[in-house]
């Protein structure tokens, strides 16, 4: 999930930043010694697969939505740290174009999505593949498993960070200031849904692709070998694939609700009678060029508008954002209706536009990224 701002503490967020900063430098050191400047695309391609899959909403228990990341299959494919950086600039133009994800928060959803995903899920599968003949089905077994391990643990630093907002930051009124929710709901809720669903497609969708690479791309599983690069790769394959995940992406619009943690203030207020003092002043204060990958103007961007906090009543405001029940309930806008196929049908136009702009950006900033990290490595057996 994409953390907004508001539901993180200064102090949360900014420690996050502050382990991303060293983790980002450390991981440009290990992709100058593993990677040439030829295998860019490569990575190109994981931080654009990475931005789309991310695009699928899929309904969870309890009317959420949650999405795979593939971090763990991009990891085995170009290396752990180079992963790192593809799916942290997957993620960082999100925020900035698309609004999903708080700018604030782009260090913990980094941590959490680009770091103990890929890594963990990497030599998880490393660990169980070990010895494995590159034909035996125990290393697209063990790819599954480490996916499944990946995304789970990243679910797991993710609630702790929820809870920790309700457990710690608290009001004169010990009325929460950030996120409301405590360990004790956050986790449950988290990763219920994850162990449950979304790991197991993130699972599914890494096997998948491992079994479609050893038929038609075997060389690029043995791509991330100590400091070995292989010798050759088809790219081509990669990038129609890429084309048709992108064509297919609006059916995540079918997926109704809002992935849990994610919620506007109006929604906030809905639930627990208040917004939190912290959420309100820094939630919805970036919406992007797009938001929520529709188009300024667009019906879909006023819902998304509002649920930022942009429409909070001025008693709201002038009270430190503690709204009653009761004052919520009087001025709130009706509940949206269901999803329907005319409304995906005319929001379809806007995700695809969005995606195409996404990919270019995010493939654009990784080539360039990879190319400036090893223009000055030394020559090695390269992909290519």
């Amino acid at each position: 999930m994409h953390i907004p701002d508001g539901y993180l503490s200064p102090q949360t967020a900014g420690g996050l930043w502050a382990f991303m900063v060293p983790a980002w430098y450390w991981a440009g050191y290990k992709v100058k010694s593993t990677l040439s400047t030829k295998q860019a695309p490569l990575v190109a391609v994981g931080a654009a697969f990475a931005f789309v899959i991310m695009m699928f909403n899929v309904p969870l228990p309890g009317g959420t939505t949650g999405h795979a990341v593939g971090g763990t299959i991009i990891a085995i494919v170009i290396g752990p740290w180079a992963a790192v950086i593809a799916i942290s600039v997957a993620l960082v133009i999100q925020a900035l174009f698309f609004a999903d994800g708080g700018l604030l928060a782009i260090g913990a959803n980094c941590f959490n999505m680009a770091f103990i995903l890929p890594v963990s899920g990497f030599y998880t599968y490393r660990l169980l593949a070990k010895g494995a003949a590159p034909e035996s089905p125990r290393r697209w077994i063990a790819a599954g498993a480490g996916s499944f391990v990946g995304l789970n643990l990243a679910a797991l630093a993710t609630a702790v960070e929820f809870g920790l907002q309700g457990d710690l930051f608290k009001a004169a009124d010990s009325s929460a200031l950030y996120s409301p929710y405590g360990l004790s709901t956050a986790i449950p809720a988290m990763m219920i849904p994850h162990l449950l669903v979304v790991g197991v497609i993130e699972a599914v969708v890494t096997s998948l692709i491992y079994i479609f690479l050893t038929k038609t791309n075997t060389v690029m599983l043995s791509n991330y070998d100590e400091i070995k690069a292989a010798s050759s790769f088809k790219l081509k394959p990669l990038i129609v694939g890429l084309i048709l995940l992108l064509v297919f992406a609006p059916l995540g619009l079918l997926a109704t609700g809002t992935a849990w943690g994610e919620w506007g203030t109006e929604d906030i207020v809905n639930e627990i009678g208040y917004v939190p003092e912290g959420m309100a002043n820094f939630a919805g204060r970036w919406e992007g060029i797009l938001p929520d990958y529709a188009f300024p103007g667009s019906e879909e961007t006023a819902a998304v508008e509002n649920d930022n906090g942009n429409n909070v009543s001025d008693a709201s405001t002038e009270a430190g954002a503690n709204v009653s029940a009761a004052d919520a309930n009087s001025g709130e806008a009706e509940s949206p209706e269901p999803i329907s196929l005319e409304g995906v049908w005319q929001s379809t136009p806007a995700y695809l536009v969005s995606g195409v702009i996404g990919m270019l950006v995010v493939s654009g900033i990784s080539v360039l990224s990879i190319r400036m990290l090893t223009r000055n490595s030394r020559k090695r057996e390269t992909l290519g």
